[in-house]
C-alpha cells in the first residue's frame, strides 16, 4: 500500500474516533442534564425546639385542647378577635407545646382558593417534575428521620421504635413506591378492543381532579399527612389536608417541611395547605364545591358524617374507618416462634394502629400454652415518655408510650369490667395506670384478657388501646365465623404451619387485607390497594387503585388509520328508516355474525347482514 493510501485509512479512522468521540460526548452531556434535573434538592427545615431532651415548659394537669381557657400561662401571646384556640401538649408528660389558632370558616375557603390556583401550573409539569419533587422530600426524610420521629413520640407520646417503624419506614416505603412506579399506573393506558371495533385504538387518561382532601388521624401524624400529600399532588393535584386537633403541633411542622421542599424544587407551596379546625368549621372543606375528592381516615361516627356532607356535591369519598383485626392461630402453629410478631401486632403505639390486632383466636388445645406465653411478655412492657429527660437517654427503657389522651380511659375499663362479668379472666392490667414519674401523661396499662366470647361487646367494638383479647375455638369453620363476626372488615392475619390451609382460611375471611403468618406487611408493600369491606369503609389508597382514584379516567377512542376507514351508518339503519323488515335483519344479522357461539349462527347472521345492506 503506498503512503497515500495509508494516509487515506488513517483519517478515515481518525474520522470514526472523533465521531465516537463526539457521540460518546452529547451522550455523556445529556445524561448529565437528565440525572441532574432528577437529582433531590436539598433543603432544610428547623427542628422545633419541643422536640429535643432538653425542652422545659409548664406542665399541664389533665391536659386538653382547651387548657389555655383555664390557664393565662398557656394563652396565646397574641390572640386575635373572632379566633379560637388549640392547646397542643405532650400526652405522656402533659408538657405544653404551643397554643395555636384553629381555622376559621373564612380561612378554609381562602386555603382552597390558593391550593386550586397553584394547582393549574402543577398540572402541567412533568412526570420527572414530579418525582424530583418526592425524591427530594424523601431525602430529607432520610437525613432528618430521628427528628421527625422525635416530632411525631413529642405530639403523640408513642416512642421512637413505634414513630420509626409505622411513620418513617412507611412513609419511606410509599414515597420510592410512587418515584418508581407511580408514572406506571396514572399514564395513558391501551385498552382491548373487539371486532365491531378493530378500526378503532382506545385509552384511558388520567386526568388530574384539581383540588382533593384528606381527613386524617391522630395515630401517625408524619404518615398520616405525607402519604395523601404525595399520592395527591403526584396525580397532578393541589391537596388541602386535615389534620386532627391533637397533632396540630406536628402536622404543622411535616406539612411546612413539604411547602419548603416544593419552594426548593421551583414550586409554589400553595399547592399544599393544612387545615386545623374544630368539628363546627369541618363542613367549610367536606361540602366545598371546588373539593373534588375525600380521603377520611378516622371513626365510623365521623366517616358516616364526612360521607353524608360529601353528597351536597356528589364528591367522591375514600373512607377507611379501623377495624376488629382478628389473628386466626392455626392447630400446631409454633407459640413461641411467633410470639414477637403477636406482641408487636397488638402493642405497636399502644394498639393505636387501625390495622392492629385486637382478637387473638386461638385452637383450645394450644390455648393455655399462649396464654402462659403472652402473660410472662405483656408483664414486662414498661410505660413511659421516650423524652423525658434522664441520665440513660431515650428508647433503652420504654417499650409502650401514652394514649393519646385519657378521654375513653372510663369506656375501655367498662368494657374490662363487663367482661369480666360475663367470665372473661383479666389476667393482666385491665385500668388505667398511674405513671410514678409523669404524673400527667395518659397511660393505660397492656392488657391481657382470656377466655373471651365472641359475643362480649369488648369484643365486638373497636377499642383503640393496648388490649389483647383471646378467644378460642375448636374447629377452623367456627375459627372463621369468630373472625367475620364484627360488623368490621379491615385487616387480618393467619398463621399456621400448613400453607394451603391458610390460604384457604384467608380466602374465607370478610376483609381488605391479609398477612400469611405475619402482621400487617400488606402496608408495607405499597404496590397493594388499602382498605376495608363492611363497617370498615369502602374505596382504596395505596397502589395504583388509590392513585387512580384521585384522577378522572378519561377514555378517548379515536380511529388508527382516519383515511381508511371511519365509522357510516348503513343505508339500512340510517334516519329516516325505510324499511322496518331491512333494518331489523340487518341489525339482528349483526349481532349473529359478531357474538354467536357456532360457526353456524355466524354465517347465517353475515349472510342476513350482507342481504339486508
Amino acid at each position: 500500500m503506498g503512503s497515500t493510501g495509508i494516509l487515506d485509512v488513517l483519517v478515515d479512522n481518525l474520522l470514526v474516533v472523533a465521531t465516537a468521540c463526539f457521540g460518546i460526548g452529547i451522550y455523556v452531556t445529556i445524561s448529565r442534564y437528565i440525572q441532574g434535573k432528577a437529582r433531590p434538592v436539598p433543603f432544610d427545615w428547623p427542628a422545633p425546639a419541643a422536640s429535643f431532651l432538653n425542652y422545659e415548659a409548664v406542665t399541664i394537669t389533665r391536659p386538653g385542647l382547651l387548657s389555655h381557657e383555664d390557664d393565662p400561662q398557656l394563652a396565646p401571646n397574641n390572640p386575635v378577635a373572632g379566633y379560637r384556640y388549640i392547646t397542643c401538649y405532650d400526652p405522656s408528660t402533659g408538657l405544653h407545646l404551643d397554643t395555636l389558632p384553629a381555622d376559621t370558616e373564612a380561612d378554609i375557603m381562602e386555603k382552597v382558593e390558593l391550593a386550586k390556583r397553584s394547582q393549574l401550573d402543577w398540572m402541567e409539569s412533568s412526570w420527572g417534575d414530579r418525582r424530583r419533587v418526592l425524591r427530594s422530600f424523601l431525602a430529607w426524610l432520610v437525613k432528618e428521620q430521628e427528628v421527625c420521629a422525635r416530632v411525631s413520640c413529642r405530639d403523640t407520646g408513642k416512642t421512637m421504635i413505634d414513630a420509626a417503624l409505622g411513620e418513617i419506614l412507611t412513609t419511606c416505603s410509599k414515597l420510592e413506591w410512587i418515584i418508581n412506579h407511580g408514572e406506571a399506573s396514572l399514564r395513558p393506558q391501551k385498552r382491548r378492543g373487539n371486532l365491531a371495533l378493530s378500526y378503532k385504538t382506545a385509552k384511558v387518561h388520567y386526568e388530574p381532579l384539581g383540588v382533593v382532601t384528606a381527613i386524617i388521624s391522630w395515630n401517625y401524624p408524619l404518615h398520616n399527612a405525607i402519604s395523601p400529600i404525595i399520592a395527591a399532588i403526584f396525580s397532578g393535584n393541589a391537596v388541602v389536608i386535615k389534620c386532627s386537633e391533637y397533632v396540630y403541633w406536628s402536622s404543622r411542622f411535616y406539612i411546612n417541611a413539604f411547602r419548603e421542599c416544593l419552594f426548593s424544587c421551583g414550586w409554589n407551596p400553595d399547592l399544599v395547605q393544612l387545615v386545623a379546625c374544630f368539628p363546627e368549621q369541618a363542613e367549610t372543606l367536606t361540602t366545598h364545591p371546588d373539593i373534588k375528592h375525600i380521603t377520611f381516615i378516622g371513626s365510623e361516627t365521623v366517616g358516616r358524617k364526612v360521607a353524608m356532607a360529601a353528597t351536597v356535591n356528589l364528591t367522591p369519598v375514600t373512607l377507611e374507618l379501623g377495624g376488629k383485626d382478628p389473628c386466626i392461630i392455626l392447630p400446631r402453629t409454633d407459640i413461641r416462634k411467633w410470639s414477637s410478631v403477636w406482641m408487636r401486632g397488638a402493642f405497636q403505639s399502644m394498639g393505636q394502629n387501625c390495622i392492629g390486632i385486637e382478637r387473638f383466636i386461638i385452637h383450645a388445645s394450644q390455648y393455655d400454652e399462649f396464654i402462659a406465653e403472652m402473660t410472662e411478655r405483656v408483664r414486662k412492657l414498661r410505660l413511659g415518655s421516650v423524652l423525658a429527660p434522664s441520665s440513660e437517654g431515650f428508647v433503652s427503657v420504654i417499650d409502650g408510650g401514652s394514649m393519646i389522651n385519657d378521654d375513653r380511659f372510663d369506656t375501655l375499663e367498662r368494657l374490662i369490667k363487663d367482661a369480666e362479668d360475663q367470665g372473661a379472666e383479666i389476667i393482666v392490667g385491665g385500668t388505667r395506670y398511674r405513671h410514678p414519674y409523669v404524673e400527667n401523661g395518659s397511660y393505660f396499662a397492656p392488657t391481657l384478657i382470656g377466655n373471651v366470647l365472641p359475643s362480649m361487646e369488648i369484643a365486638q367494638q373497636e377499642v383503640f388501646a393496648p388490649i389483647m383479647l383471646v378467644i378460642k375455638y375448636h374447629t377452623v369453620e367456627e375459627a372463621v365465623d369468630i373472625a367475620n363476626g364484627t360488623r368490621y372488615g379491615l385487616g387480618a392475619s393467619v398463621f399456621g404451619p400448613d400453607a394451603r390451609l391458610c390460604k384457604d382460611v384467608s380466602l374465607a375471611l370478610e376483609c381488605g387485607m391479609v398477612s400469611v403468618n405475619d402482621f400487617a406487611v400488606y402496608y408495607l408493600n405499597q404496590d397493594l390497594p388499602f382498605g376495608g369491606t363492611k363497617a370498615s369503609g369502602y374505596g382504596r389508597f395505596g397502589g395504583p387503585e388509590g392513585l387512580r382514584a384521585l384522577t378522572n379516567p378519561k377514555v378517548i377512542i379515536e380511529d388508527i388509520f382516519p383515511m381508511l376507514a371511519q365509522t357510516s351508518i348503513p343505508a339500512a339503519v340510517d334516519y329516516p328508516i325505510r324499511s322496518l323488515v331491512q333494518s331489523w335483519e340487518f341489525v339482528s344479522g349483526l349481532v349473529g355474525f359478531l357474538y354467536g357461539y357456532w360457526w353456524a349462527t355466524k354465517l347465517s347472521g353475515l349472510l342476513r347482514l350482507i342481504r339486508a345492506s
